[in-house]
């Protein structure tokens, strides 16, 4: 099995690569890179090209996970049709990303916080604005944890390859 996943947000430097890099990370520990496929886009192109943000790198630093090569890039409409997964992380990227993709895509597309309904809120809020990258964090770290379990059990993957 090969499963694909994508996380957007607006700009590509906060959010989605602190999931991408999250969740790469999950997918490492777990023994399953080559089952699993990670990345990140933007719905805006102000960032294209640019590494995460420095509030997400220091904090990724801080517990050690790689962001190695990450570049911001906005989401194509292949995505659509390369990705099995696409995951918003508020309710106004998955309105655009659906406008975007338009009725073509074959990616399942929802919100990151849907994975979290515990959490009583619909969007993961954006750092970049308020600074917060502690609370974003964990609230990513929560639900890339939930979302590598779904993709196992939905998928039938066992931790390292097991056959």
């Amino acid at each position: 099995m090969s499963y694909s996943v994508l996380f957007v947000c607006l700009g590509n430097i906060c959010r989605s690569p602190m999931a991408e890099a999250v969740f790469r990370g999950l997918i490492k520990r777990s023994g399953l890179e080559r089952e699993i496929t990670v990345d990140s886009a933007g719905t805006g192109d102000w960032h294209i090209g640019h590494p995460p943000h420095e509030g997400t790198r220091k904090l990724l630093d801080r517990y050690s996970i790689s962001y190695e090569g990450m570049r911001a890039r906005q989401i194509l409409a292949s995505d659509g049709s390369q990705f099995d997964l696409i995951v918003a992380m508020d309710t106004k990227n998955e309105k655009d990303i659906r406008e975007m993709l338009g009725a073509n895509s074959r990616a399942r597309i929802i919100r990151f916080l849907s994975l979290l309904p515990e959490k009583g809120i619909d969007d993961v809020p954006d750092p970049y604005y308020s600074g917060n990258f502690d609370e974003v964090y964990e609230l990513v770290k929560a639900g890339c944890e939930r979302l590598l379990e779904r993709i196992k059990d939905e998928g039938g993957l066992a931790d390292g390859r097991q056959a």
